[in-house]
């Protein structure tokens, strides 16, 4: 089970701005369509993003949503505050390993993006962490 950090997702009430100031300000661009994640719209969980990197890291802008939990039925929001997100190999070892530690967990499976598998958990200070692993979609 190897960890790497993925992305990091900020929420605000003004996407369009934030994505102007990483562009102009930190001159983030974009990153290669295949690297992007397919935003699962049948739900209409997440909204608009925009996504831009560095190169190697993905920077997630997205609609503040502190209703999400709502509309999803997951206990943690990741679109509260935001989230750090790091991709596994191996997703049901990572979730046995909350397990083990006694960290509490919410499965959001692929209701938010097709193809990952993602679940997202609070660290101690109550930051939301996001641990995904791309799955087979194919049936």
């Amino acid at each position: 089970m190897k960890l790497k950090l993925h992305h990091i997702n900020l929420c605000s009430t003004n996407v369009p701005a934030m994505d102007s100031f990483y562009r102009d300000v930190l001159t983030l661009g974009d990153d290669d369509p295949a690297n992007l994640p397919p935003v699962n719209q049948d739900k209409g969980l997440v909204g608009d993003v925009s996504f831009v990197t560095d190169g190697d890291i993905q920077m997630h802008l997205t609609p503040r949503d502190v209703l999400n939990s709502f509309q999803s039925g997951h206990v943690v929001n990741p679109l509260e505050r935001g989230h750090i997100a790091y991709r596994t190999d191996d997703i049901d070892a990572f979730k046995q390993h909350l397990e083990d530690k006694g960290v509490p967990y919410s499965d959001w499976g692929s209701d938010a993006v097709k193809g990952w598998h993602q679940i997202f958990f609070y660290d101690p200070d109550g930051n939301v962490i996001e641990v995904h692993q791309i799955i087979d979609t194919q049936d």
